[in-house]
């Protein structure tokens, strides 16, 4: 592999570029008309542009891009996350094109994607589930499923992703309205209405589990807590998980290398989870096939870069290293920091960056896409970075974490900053006590409640 069309943009273009560098691959940086200064294109051997802002018209354009890569030269293409990532038609096509897929192949991309078939291989492979319709489901199947499994249910798009097309049902009476909403959401968003059902459970941790295969061999990076979401949507990670024992973090790492064997796994992948920590159960929830936000966290407790493993596997290499030379030293955290108002009902921020201070030292790393005088365009998400710290423990990383937010400065521009000040502060986040709905709650009794409408997408 020699040269590599990087077909996303923000952060993690520029992390693609910075692995493939270290590679000694060229890159060519894909651009959109409102990209053309971002960092990733100023980084990258090349750039070409691939249309207007609107992603519709660039970075979600299969023809524009596989023409633009093939034109450029290259013999791989990376889709980095969000955009066309997932999507199993794009893999194909860059397939077709004699180009190289930095990712895993169409069928599993298709397989995984499909929220219903993937719950089917991971009951297949003995992961635990939780009960549920099992396959596609319409209001009146739903409601005989749901009195036997008991309320509140789950209603969850098929094809889902991002928080979209799930809804929390607590009353029989509301099912059939919320399997409409439900489906309809799905279907604009997915261009797929099926849904299903899952018992729905409260208190419940976000546990994720970073796998790496090469298609003989899978091995894991151990696992990450997302548990502080807002709108289901990711604000904060941690490595390892600390609510876990020693035992139940070898049982779930252990399930997650299962299911990626089943389907010989080969690429970057996470296998997520819901932790109920009064029962001490856990439960298969979905797999992603590509890169994740959040991937730093396991990058710095490990050592193991993720992103340049995901190229040498797509370039037809073995995995560098085996199960037991995987250890965990330390703990991670990363802040999402997006350009978005937490004053402000958490309304989108965009803008030029006037002032930027970046901190530094032992256990610092800022994963971003900016600079200073740059102008964060309005189109796409509002994330700007990822602050990243590394600690002996959990509470030096939260020491270090607090010294960080307080060096860093964005001015120009409003962003979730001062939401993070607090969280890395805060005595239910310092003692552990919180779970997926923990922050909206959070945010409620101070009187930061969190808008109706969507922001961005999770990855």
């Amino acid at each position: 592999m020699k040269k590599i069309f990087i077909a996303n943009r923000g952060e993690i273009a520029v992390r693609i570029v910075r692995a493939a560098h270290s590679l000694g691959i060229k890159t060519v940086q894909a651009v959109s008309d409102a990209d053309r200064n971002m960092l990733a294109a100023r980084l990258a051997d090349e750039t070409i542009n691939i249309g207007p802002a609107r992603a519709t018209k660039s970075y979600l354009n299969t023809d524009a891009i596989i023409k633009a890569a093939v034109a450029s030269g290259c013999d791989a293409v990376h889709p980095g996350y969000g955009f066309l990532s997932e999507n199993a038609s794009f893999a194909d096509a860059v397939a077709a094109a004699g180009l190289i897929f930095i990712g895993p192949d169409a069928r599993i991309i298709r397989l995984m994607g499909d929220k219903i078939a993937a719950r089917l291989c991971a009951e297949a492979a003995g992961l635990p589930l939780l009960p549920g319709s099992g396959g596609a489901i319409d209001a009146e199947k739903a409601t005989e499923i749901a009195r036997a499994i008991g309320f509140p249910i789950m209603i969850k798009a098929a094809a889902g992703g991002g928080g979209r097309g799930i809804r929390v049902v607590e009353r029989p009476e509301d099912l059939g309205a919320q399997i409409a909403l439900a489906s309809n959401e799905a279907k604009a968003a997915f261009g797929d209405g099926k849904v299903y059902i899952e018992r729905f459970v409260d208190s419940a941790r976000h546990i994720e589990v970073q796998i790496l295969g090469d298609g003989k061999n899978v091995v894991h990076l151990f696992e990450r807590d997302c548990s502080i979401q807002r709108r289901r949507q990711k604000v904060w990670e941690e490595a390892p998980a600390a609510s876990l024992t020693a035992s139940l973090r070898d049982q779930i790492c252990t399930a997650a290398v299962e299911l990626a064997k089943s389907v010989s796994y080969r690429g970057a992948g996470t296998i997520e989870f819901l932790y109920d920590e009064s029962e001490r159960l856990f439960y298969f929830l979905e797999m992603n096939t590509r890169v994740q936000v959040e991937h730093p966290v396991t990058e710095m407790i490990t050592g193991i870069d993720i992103v340049r493993e995901m190229i040498q596997i797509a370039d037809d290499k073995m995995l560098s290293f085996d199960q037991d030379e995987v250890r965990v030293v330390g703990h991670a955290i990363e802040c999402r920091i997006n350009a978005e108002d937490p004053d402000n009902q958490f309304a989108p921020n965009p803008g030029k960056i006037s002032d930027l201070h970046v901190p530094g030292g032992f256990g610092v790393r800022f994963d971003g896409a900016i600079y200073q005088g740059y102008d964060m365009p309005l189109h796409y998400d509002s994330l700007l970075g990822k602050l990243i710290v590394w600690g002996e423990d959990r509470n030096a990383a939260l020491g270090r974490l607090r010294q960080a937010l307080g060096e860093m400065e964005i001015a120009g521009i409003k962003t979730t900053m001062p939401l993070h000040r607090r969280l890395a502060k805060d005595a239910s986040v310092e003692n552990l006590h919180f779970d997926i709905n923990w922050l909206e709650r959070w945010l409620s009794e101070t009187s930061q409640a969190p808008r109706k409408v969507e922001v961005g997408a999770d990855f």
